[in-house]
């Protein structure tokens, strides 16, 4: 042991500190998404490769050495937008957070304000917000936007005459992605059959990935907010700006 540390240089200290790094960000990124489960399969292969060679099985070995020449290929097929997002991330700085502050309050203020004229009216709507975990496959399928957060815009997409109303609407800061989109439903005989699509959408999109989710309901006008696949229901206007407040400002804060 002692061999060991006398043989270990500062730039080897370095080395396993920067892996170590990319490790926990890698585990970070893929969190509660379907990538991380497809990791545990690329743990199994790996356990895989290690049990073959130490039992000396050739055929086995032989197999999985041959997926593994492929395995990078397929791995950046798979995690696409998890790529893309950790090369975005890499351009962020606190300072850029700092700046953005003040243009996420009027955005929340703006999504409150629509969704309380939305409920006020009983109209049904279904907002969602991205955070880390892109959510590029159901933007595709919408209808592009690109436009600013504003409360007009919002009552527009949502009244029952516009042709995508039905749809979800998803926003990443101060822009609307896009509008119309189809979203995953939770099903489960535990949910309770008060809970329309759009809260299922909610559920099902919140559990699959970290977005946050803002419904309102077109037959009781009541709003719910969907977070990690759990519902809070019957939200005052206060409650509502006070939990997005926290979602998406002061938990930024304390990264």
């Amino acid at each position: 042991m002692e061999k060991i540390f006398s043989q270990l240089r500062w730039q080897d200290l370095i080395d396993i500190a920067v892996v170590s790094f990319i490790i926990y960000k890698i585990f970070i990124l893929v969190k509660g998404t379907r990538a991380a489960r497809m990791l545990i399969g690329v743990g199994v292969l790996l356990a895989l490769s290690l049990f073959s060679r130490f039992f000396e099985l050739y055929t086995l070995d032989w197999l999985i050495q041959s997926f593994w020449t492929q395995i990078i290929i397929v791995l950046i097929i798979l995690f696409q937008p998890e790529i893309r997002k950790a090369l975005a991330q890499m351009g962020e700085t606190p300072l850029f957070h700092r700046f953005s502050s003040a243009g996420e309050m009027k955005t929340i203020e703006e999504i409150v304000k629509a969704t309380q004229a939305l409920a006020n009216k009983k109209i049904g709507a279904l907002i969602v917000f991205e955070r880390d975990v892109s959510l590029s496959e159901y933007i595709e399928i919408g209808v592009p936007l690109d436009a600013k957060v504003t409360k007009e815009l919002l009552m527009s997409i949502f009244h029952p005459t516009s042709p995508i109303h039905d749809g979800a609407v998803i926003i990443k800061g101060n822009k609307i992605l896009a509008a119309g989109c189809f979203l995953p439903i939770k099903l489960g005989a535990d949910l309770k059959k008060t809970y329309g699509t759009r809260h299922r959408a909610a559920l099902g999109i919140t559990e699959e990935t970290d977005a946050v989710a803002v419904i309102v309901s077109e037959e009781t006008g009541s709003i719910s907010l969907a977070v990690n696949g759990q519902l809070e229901i019957n939200l005052d206007t206060e409650k509502l700006r006070h939990s997005l407040t926290n979602l998406f400002t002061t938990e930024r804060q304390k990264r």
